[in-house]
């Protein structure tokens, strides 16, 4: 047979279960410590991880971007190799009778600086050759302006006439009729060998 609670009965349950809310609240918080002490952890770790990797992933983009550097200065010079050879004979069945070829030439004046990836020359005439792997309308432009500035930097050709020409493996759909339209030479690859595109009527303009 129950008997009814009393008083110290209910106060017992109320301090017990007192009791137990302060445990769990106690393990709640130890819990709650615990996890973001691991999330800490973990945010750490994942940190340091993406740190790594941004690392290994900034040097390998440099090492990229160096080696892809040192290949187009090559592949520049390839370029320029492939048509140097054939440039005097090219322009002499053209009527320009030079005889010298010179690469890269630069001249600095007064801070401003030019360089002509092939300069074919003699003492009357000088052809200036811009040299792309890939020629695009933009690059005929900068042409066109080097060339305007050619005999300020270069005076020694001062009195020669002066030619324009530019040179690509693969050209622009749209570059090869600008720069004819602007009295440039065109050169294009021909298979093993390299040509002037423009046709036996084209009309240089000179500087």
């Amino acid at each position: 047979m129950t008997h009814a609670a009393t008083f110290e009965d209910v106060w017992a349950m109320i301090r017990e279960n007192a009791v137990q809310q302060r445990e769990n609240a106690a393990q709640m918080r130890e819990m709650n410590e615990e996890t973001n002490r691991k999330i800490r952890e973990m945010n750490e770790e994942t940190d340091r991880k993406i740190r790594e990797v941004s690392e290994a992933t900034d040097k390998k983009i440099k090492e990229v971007s160096t080696l892809v550097g040192n290949l187009g200065g090559r592949w520049g010079e390839f370029v320029e190799g492939l048509i140097a050879p054939s440039c005097i004979a090219m322009f002499t069945e053209r009527g320009i009778q030079v005889d010298e070829v010179y690469s890269r030439v630069k001249k600095t004046i007064a801070g401003e600086r030019r360089e002509i990836d092939l300069l074919v020359a003699n003492t009357v005439a000088a052809v200036l050759v811009e040299v792309k792997s890939e020629l695009q309308v933009e690059d005929v432009r900068i042409h066109l302006k080097r060339l305007q500035r050619f005999k300020s930097f270069f005076p020694r050709y001062a009195a020669c006439q002066v030619y324009g020409a530019v040179a690509g493996i693969v050209i622009d759909s749209s570059a090869d009729q600008f720069a004819i339209n602007q009295g440039l030479f065109v050169i294009a690859q021909s298979g093993d060998t390299v040509h002037i595109a423009n046709d036996a009527a084209f009309v240089p303009r000179t500087w």
